[in-house]
């Protein structure tokens, strides 16, 4: 017989790097969850990634155990990091702080392609564009479709 689902959580936390201190602790001790449990198969998980952004949705049911999906980075990151900056602009539509190129736009999009709502790699290209844009990012290059 199926468990019964009592919630759900979502957080962000770095690859490798969970531990009990906030937001971690809080946000699972509310719900009465194992924390240190949650840490060490989340740090398992990620090792391979360390140090990178990554949000996870646990679900936890009546019984308190739980299960989680770690997804992948998401994309203002992803973006932050190709274009070289350390933030995205605070007017988008006035100042520009870096630029992207069409090729690393395909490639965050191929990326995030799990996690987005979207069939073919150029409609995730364009949301990721989209992202990119809103954060203050130039799309350089020839659109390729």
């Amino acid at each position: 017989m199926a468990k019964e689902i009592a919630g759900y959580v979502k957080l962000q936390c770095k690859g490798g790097a969970a531990n009990p201190s906030p937001p971690i602790g809080p946000a699972l001790g509310s719900k009465g969850l194992n924390i240190m449990e949650f840490c060490k198969q989340f740090n398992a998980r990620t090792q391979d990634k360390p140090g990178v952004i990554l949000p996870v949705l646990i679900t936890y049911y009546k019984d308190k155990s739980f299960d989680f999906v770690v997804k992948t980075p998401p994309a203002p990151i992803l973006l932050l990091e190709a274009a070289k900056v350390k933030l995205g602009s605070a007017q988008p539509n006035l100042k520009k702080v870096g630029s992207v190129t069409w090729e690393q736009v395909r490639t965050i999009a191929e990326t995030k392609m799990p996690d987005l709502n979207c069939f073919t790699v150029e409609s995730a290209m364009s949301m990721v564009a989209g992202t990119a844009r809103s954060m203050g990012l130039n799309v350089t290059g020839e659109k390729p479709f």
